[in-house]
């Protein structure tokens, strides 16, 4: 890096509370399959602990060499469903734990890949994987997990919309944080770096390094020097801001890809919020020229936010990937829980917001008496924005037991604090419980 960069960086970290979100090492459990649900296991375990031994140890001597933090140091692997064999409900836990006690011994922060992918059906090993959840997620302290549903050329599994949302009452019913540890998808991506989704999809190599870098307070500092000016300026601000924080995010992954003898993959462009104050997404939206986010024209600034995100991260990373723009997770968020609280973001309003950002409803609580089947069409109203726009979606709700709405839940950490906001009353169960497949768009069939 030049000089001019390394001062750019060095300010960027006091400053704006930049940091590279997660260094992520994708491991592919294709070859850990054995004779017994036992023998793949020990396997998983083996291979784990083998190719991640020294991922901390290392991302800790770039973040000293380079003075930029690296916040997370994870794991993904292949989706456990299809390593999982003949395994039932109960054996299935023995590779959670096996996850989870690999991601101990070599000191990562998570685990991300108990998942399945059925979106157009449903294997054994999915439905014993799914049917685990509830233990797997309370049993275990590290690992994440994801289950797709949809994508746009499958259509969507509306059997398995409906499985999920019990699945979440059910997780509830055991403990009020564990649902934070598990994403429902539609069009899943295979690279993603960020939990709780990351799994390593089977088309990629065998041990790869992907990055996620974030930045929302670089952007907001950038925007704050601009105030006034056309929207052209704006999005041209946030192209070269998203540039530089990008090319930091090159850098380390290529360091990190280097020392640990693996490929390198690619880079998340993602804007992700912390609950800290000044690295808000919400605050970059307001420096837009929204008095606070949720108010009308907050899914056009979210669009032109995300747009230049990834035009000016693309130019600066070898390979661009993951889910890559700007996450909107209420708990996560500072300016986010503000507008909840203020009664300026509802549910309806993030909804809208999700059609054009990266992500979907996330990190949301509502109150713990919701039907499974209004969860269940929350859901199912998110697959549809992914599947009809050819994005990707995804809903982590929070459902919390003994909570009223304007109630505050304590999720700890990164994942924040979030307000219990209020759901729709009106049942959806007559839709959800047909089940049955929901069929692509007709502009899925482009062969």
């Amino acid at each position: 890096m030049e000089t001019t960069q390394i001062e750019e960086t060095i300010k960027m970290v006091e400053e704006d509370n930049f940091d590279i979100r997660t260094v992520t090492m994708g491991i592919s459990l294709l070859d850990t399959v054995g004779g017994s649900v036992q023998e793949t296991a020990q396997n998983i375990y083996k291979k784990i602990t083998t190719y991640a031994k020294d991922l901390v140890a290392v991302a800790e001597q770039i973040e000293r060499e380079y003075g930029v933090p690296i916040t997370n140091k994870r794991i993904s692997v292949t989706p456990i469903s299809l390593v999982a064999g003949s395994a039932n409900e109960e054996e299935i836990l023995l590779l959670a734990h096996a996850l989870d006690d690999a991601a101990k011994t070599v000191g990562v922060d998570y685990v991300g890949g108990y998942s399945a992918l059925v979106q157009k059906g449903f294997s054994h090993g999915d439905l014993a994987l799914i049917k685990s959840l509830p233990r797997a997620l309370t049993e275990t302290d590290l690992v994440m997990s994801s289950v797709n549903i949809g994508s746009s050329k499958a259509g969507m599994n509306l059997d398995a919309v409906k499985l999920m949302g019990e699945t979440v009452k059910n997780i509830t019913d055991l403990s009020d944080t564990a649902n934070a540890k598990m994403v429902i998808f539609a069009n899943a991506v295979e690279d993603n770096p960020f939990m709780a989704g990351a799994f390593h999809g089977v088309t990629e190599p065998d041990v790869v390094i992907n990055v996620g870098v974030s930045g929302p307070g670089v952007v907001k500092r950038a925007l704050d020097k601009v105030k006034g000016q056309s929207i052209t300026t704006v999005a041209e601000t946030i192209k070269k801001t998203a540039f530089k924080i990008t090319r930091v995010g090159q850098l380390v992954g290529s360091l990190a890809a280097e020392r640990l003898g693996v490929e390198f993959g690619i880079v998340d462009l993602s804007l992700a919020p912390t609950p800290a104050r000044g690295d808000s997404v919400a605050e970059v939206l307001e420096a837009i020229g929204l008095e606070q986010v949720g108010a009308h024209g907050t899914t056009a600034a979210l669009m032109l936010l995300n747009d230049a995100v990834k035009k000016g991260g693309v130019m600066a990373a070898q390979g661009v990937g993951g889910l890559s723009g700007a996450f909107i997770p209420v708990s996560e968020d500072a300016g986010m829980i503000d507008a909840v609280k203020a009664g300026t973001l509802s549910l309806a309003k993030l909804e809208a917001m999700t059609s054009v950002c990266s992500v979907g409803l996330d990190m949301i609580a509502i109150p713990g008496e919701t039907p499974a089947t209004t969860i269940s069409a929350m859901i199912a109203d998110e697959a549809a924005i992914g599947i009809q726009n050819n994005k990707t979606t995804a809903v982590r709700i929070l459902p919390t037991n003994g909570t009223k709405v304007g109630d505050m839940v304590d999720y700890g950490g990164l994942l924040g604090t979030a307000p219990v906001m209020p759901v729709v009353e009106k049942s959806s169960a007559a839709f959800i419980n047909r089940g049955g497949h929901v069929p692509a768009p007709i502009h899925s069939f482009k062969n």
